[in-house]
C-alpha cells in the first residue's frame, strides 16, 4: 500500500483477485459506511490494484490505548451503526470466493454449508504432525452442530475482516469502514468471527510500531458494549455454536496453508492447529469471553 495527502493504492499480488471484489463492492456501499471514493481500479489475475480517496483519521486500534473509556463507548456505538448500515446490504455478485477465510459455502441447510469445511479436514488428516483421530473430532462436532448454522443461505453484505485496524477514528468519530477486499454474502454475526479474534489478541493485528501498547485488557468490554448497539448480532439462540463452527472453518483454512512443521507440543500457542484443539476442547478464546477457562491465550 502507498499513501499520499490525496490517495491511496492498494495492491494485490496473489490470484485471488480480492481487490476486483471490492472494487465491485465499493458501488454499493451508501455514505455511512465512510467507504472511500474509488478513483480507479484495474489490474489482471495476480496483479489487482485499487486507487481511493484518502481518507481523514488513523485505525482505530492506533488511536485506542490512550483514549478515555468514554470514547471508546462511543467509537463502538458508531461502529455498530455502520456495520447495521453494511449487513442490510443484499451483496452483488462477486467472483472467486472460494479464496474466503471461513471453508463455508452458501446453502440452504447448514450440512451443505460445511461441506467444503469436510473436505478440507480430509486432506488435514493427512499432513504429517497432526492427528487424524483429532481432525475426525473436529469433523464429528461441525456435522453435529451444522443444523445451528440453518439456513446459510443470507444474501447480505458481510464485511470478512473487521477488526479495528480497518476502522478510521480521527479522534472524535468513525470516518470510514475499510477493506472490505475479504466481504462476502453472509450472516450478519459471521463478522462477529474476525472480531472476536482482534478483540481477544489484539496485538496480533496491528502494526508492529504500537504492538508493545496493544493490550486485550483494553478490549474486554467490546463483546458487550456491541451486543448494546446491535443486540441482533448475538440473537441466535445458539450463537455460541455458530462463532464455534465460524472459528474452525477458518483455523481449518489457515492449518492447511501453514500446516505443522514439528509436534504439537512443540508449535507456537498461536499456531492453527493449537488453536483449532483448543475451540474443540472447550478452551479457546471465545470460551474465555463465554466466561470459561482459556487455556490458549
Amino acid at each position: 500500500m502507498w499513501l499520499t495527502d490525496q490517495y491511496v493504492v492498494r495492491v494485490n499480488r496473489d490470484a485471488s483477485l480480492r481487490l476486483h471484489r471490492e472494487a465491485v463492492l465499493s458501488q454499493v456501499l451508501p455514505p455511512e459506511v465512510g467507504y472511500p471514493a474509488l478513483i480507479q481500479h484495474g489490474g489482471e489475475v495476480g496483479s489487482d490494484w485499487l486507487v481511493l480517496e484518502r481518507v481523514p483519521g488513523q485505525p482505530l486500534s492506533r488511536w485506542w490505548p490512550t483514549m478515555s473509556e468514554a470514547a471508546r463507548r462511543d467509537a463502538v456505538r458508531q461502529l455498530a451503526a455502520r456495520l447495521k448500515v453494511v449487513h442490510r446490504l443484499p451483496c452483488p455478485r462477486l467472483d472467486g470466493l472460494a479464496d474466503l477465510p471461513q471453508l463455508l459455502d452458501p446453502a440452504p441447510t447448514g450440512d451443505l454449508a460445511i461441506a467444503r469445511l469436510l473436505d478440507a479436514l480430509d486432506l488435514v488428516s493427512q499432513l504429517p504432525n497432526v492427528d487424524p483421530g483429532i481432525m475426525q473430532e473436529v469433523a464429528a462436532h461441525a456435522v453435529a452442530n451444522a443444523d445451528a448454522l440453518d439456513p446459510f443461505d443470507a444474501h447480505t453484505i458481510v464485511h470478512g475482516d473487521l477488526s479495528f485496524e480497518n476502522v478510521l477514528w480521527d479522534g472524535e468519530r468513525v470516518t470510514a469502514l475499510l477493506d472490505f477486499e475479504y466481504a462476502r454474502p453472509g450472516p450478519p454475526d459471521l463478522d462477529l468471527d474476525v472480531l472476536l479474534r482482534f478483540v481477544a489478541l489484539p496485538y496480533l493485528h496491528v502494526a508492529p510500531d504500537y504492538e508493545a501498547q496493544t493490550k486485550a485488557e483494553d478490549y474486554v468490554d467490546i463483546p458487550w458494549w456491541l451486543a448494546e448497539d446491535y443486540p441482533e448480532l448475538f440473537a441466535h439462540p445458539r450463537q455460541f455454536d455458530r462463532v464455534r463452527l465460524y472459528s474452525l472453518a477458518w483455523d481449518v483454512r489457515e492449518l492447511l496453508a501453514f500446516p505443522p512443521s514439528e509436534p504439537f507440543r512443540d508449535l507456537h500457542r498461536h499456531h492453527p492447529y493449537r488453536r483449532l484443539v483448543h475451540v474443540l476442547r472447550g478452551t479457546s478464546y471465545l470460551d474465555r469471553l463465554n466466561g470459561g477457562v482459556s487455556l490458549d491465550y
